[in-house]
């Protein structure tokens, strides 16, 4: 039987929990395609995977102990074999795909859902393809749960992280002002990707801003409505990536109905509505992720300790070759 390199992990822990095994390739049934991988990304879901943090994870991953041991939630390739009920993509096809509960994608191989599957548009690498899914994911839904309207004014907290800087780029369609927190270094970076403001946070504290904000979109989770309450507008809303200390994002959004500004919680969207929007941007030039450094699968360790230390820009991406 043929075999692949796969980043395995059988107990929750940080990155000396990983290592490299070889394993079968796996065989598709009649709804399945086998991708072979030229890139995936070490992102903020995949870390919350590996070590299973917030707790919460565990509900979904596995109590005790993950169920799916193949780590991995995004990735870029090429179809090696379909099922026989398989129509929608072909062998050779260029395609990409993500799953945040886990695709088992850092490895030289995959096997997922016709369903799962979506073709990457002809101009766009593998590389950039596999940075083009995790944060704009998430970067969907922030802007879905709200009604933007031309005029209004928008922080984006972290808008340097993948969903940040995917985000900037989202909300820059509507006629709208954004302004965005960073550090220096990518001061530029957040300019160009069309910030009318920029706050540099080393320098100074966000919330002690003169604006005053329609939405307020924490990409990174690390500010709190407490805090960010004064930049907000009477019906302002607040968004947070994360759940907050004791969840409280979660208690807020239900209980916004009586709160003077509103919070609401981003629940993902399915992705047959994400990937979808994300490549008409791509194929329209309207989106372009940005990748901060490049591991080979041999390094995933090392690209998993960048990862966690919460200061990457934008996407970090693991190849296979």
């Amino acid at each position: 039987m043929l075999q692949m390199k796969a980043a395995v992990r059988r107990e929750y822990g940080d990155s000396d929990q990983i290592n490299l095994e070889t394993i079968n390739i796996p065989v598709p049934k009649a709804n399945q395609v086998l991708v072979k991988v030229h890139a995936t990304t070490v992102n903020r879901t995949d870390c919350a995977n590996l070590t299973a943090k917030p707790f919460i994870m565990r509900f979904v991953l596995g109590f005790s102990k993950p169920r799916k041991i193949v780590i991995g939630t995004d990735f870029s390739g090429e179809v090696m074999k379909v099922g026989e009920d398989v129509t929608s993509v072909k062998v050779g096809d260029r395609v990409f795909g993500f799953t945040d509960t886990g695709s088992q994608s850092q490895a030289e191989g995959v096997l997922v859902n016709e369903d799962d599957v979506f073709l990457i548009p002809k101009q766009l690498d593998y590389k950039n393809a596999a940075a083009s899914l995790e944060g704009a994911h998430y970067a969907y839904t922030f802007i879905h749960k709200v009604n933007i309207q031309p005029g209004q004014k928008i922080l984006i907290n972290g808008a340097t992280g993948a969903i940040g800087s995917a985000l900037l780029q989202f909300v820059k369609q509507y006629d709208v002002q954004v302004t965005v927190t960073c550090n220096t270094k990518n001061i530029d970076l957040m300019k160009s990707l069309g910030a009318d403001k920029v706050i540099d946070y080393t320098k100074a504290d966000f919330t002690k801003d003169d604006d005053r904000y329609d939405f307020i979109f924490d990409s990174v989770g690390k500010s709190r409505l407490k805090k960010c309450k004064p930049l907000l507008k009477k019906k302002g809303i607040y968004i947070s990536s994360e759940l907050g200390p004791n969840a409280e994002n979660v208690f807020y959004a239900l209980v916004s109905p009586f709160m003077k500004n509103k919070v609401v919680f981003p629940v993902p969207y399915n992705k047959k509505k994400t990937i979808p929007y994300i490549t008409k941007l791509l194929g329209a030039g309207k989106f372009k992720p940005v990748i901060d450094r490049e591991f080979h699968l041999e390094k995933i360790a090392e690209a998993y300790d960048y990862v966690m230390k919460g200061q990457k820009t934008g996407n970090v991406v693991l190849t296979m070759v």
